[in-house]
């Protein structure tokens, strides 16, 4: 996929924040790239816009060769989340909502398994490193793609209380959601994550592990601007 620019004799600091699905990481790591005026890398966007790409196109999940093909083609026409504005577009059209389904992140976490696609992938994410420096969350940001990043973050929570957040946020969204099929859907989706040969989740040895199982998204963030700036 088509990336920014980015000078090699350039250095510009990260933060990496990963974890597991539901864990906030997103809204946390928007948040803190605003308060430090920095860019945003969402990498769980990239890789739902390819697997909606191959869902839309007809490639299969399966077909590595297919899917870094496809995400070759996808550079020109899509544009990923920034600090302030969370919308991805594809061909000029906010496919936002339909990249938020539990199909489309399962979708997603089946690609990411690929050694392919996520080699495919890399240099992409790498070039998004730029001054003043860059917020990055996902699920190897600390140990794959920014293993020298000036702070890690792992944050995390129980799978039931991750799993009660996505039933509340489908509950205000008027939408239909089992509760228990939920949990199972996490656990399942932790453990596919976690056991994956290729670039697993788990926290880098040097990261800070926060746990908001009991922490809302203000009480987060104020913990994690609170590390940042005790490390940087």
């Amino acid at each position: 996929m088509k990336a920014p620019v980015y000078s090699a004799a350039e250095r510009a600091p990260v933060i990496t924040i990963d974890g597991p699905s539901g864990s906030g990481k997103g809204t946390i790591s928007q948040a803190l790239a605003a308060h430090l005026g920095w860019h945003y890398l969402d990498s769980g966007s990239l890789y739902r816009l390819l697997a909606y790409a191959a869902l839309q196109d007809g490639v299969a999940l399966d077909d590595a060769a297919g899917l870094v093909a496809l995400a070759g083609r996808l550079g020109e026409t899509c544009r990923l989340p920034v600090a302030g504005d969370p919308a991805v577009l594809l061909d000029g059209r906010d496919v936002s909502g339909e990249l938020r389904t539990e199909a489309a992140g399962d979708a997603a976490s089946r690609i990411a398994a690929l050694p392919a696609v996520r080699a495919a992938l890399l240099d992409w994410q790498r070039c998004c490193r730029q001054t003043p420096g860059l917020v990055a969350d996902g699920r190897d940001m600390g140990t794959v793609v920014f293993p020298t990043a000036e702070l890690k973050i792992f944050l995390t929570a129980s799978p039931r209380v991750r799993a009660e957040r996505r039933y509340n946020q489908l509950k205000n969204m008027g939408k239909e959601a089992d509760l228990e099929a939920l949990v199972a859907e996490v656990e399942a989706r932790d453990r596919r994550d976690s056991e994956r040969a290729t670039a697993p989740l788990r926290p880098a040895a040097d990261a800070v592990i926060v746990d908001n199982s009991d922490l809302d998204e203000a009480q987060t963030l104020v913990v994690v601007l609170d590390v940042a700036h005790q490390k940087l």
